[in-house]
């Protein structure tokens, strides 16, 4: 049974280590998004023309969509390590 704990272990670890990388590029891509966001929203409000209304609604779009993949990442890390807590506390019980 230890030698399945820790097999799990070492496979939740290395998921954890790449949703960690893919949640910093999720943090870096939604910041950019932000920005582009913000651009269109200013360029949208100066400008009071249709085409700069619906730039500013795809960038809204595309930084929603990103904010939603983002939290998705943290729920999964969240899901991850509490299920290496559990398999830790299991590991140790041995």
């Amino acid at each position: 049974m230890a030698v399945f704990v820790e097999r799990r272990l070492r496979a939740v670890g290395r998921r954890l280590a790449k949703l960690r990388g893919e949640l910093a590029v999720a943090d870096e891509q939604l910041a950019h998004f932000a920005d582009i966001t913000d651009d269109t929203r200013i360029r949208s409000l100066v400008s009071e023309t249709p085409l700069a209304d619906v730039e500013h609604r795809d960038a809204e779009r595309t930084s929603s969509a990103m904010a939603r993949h983002r939290a998705e990442l943290v729920e999964r890390i969240a899901r991850l390590e509490a299920e290496q807590d559990e398999l830790l506390d299991r590991f140790s019980a041995r």
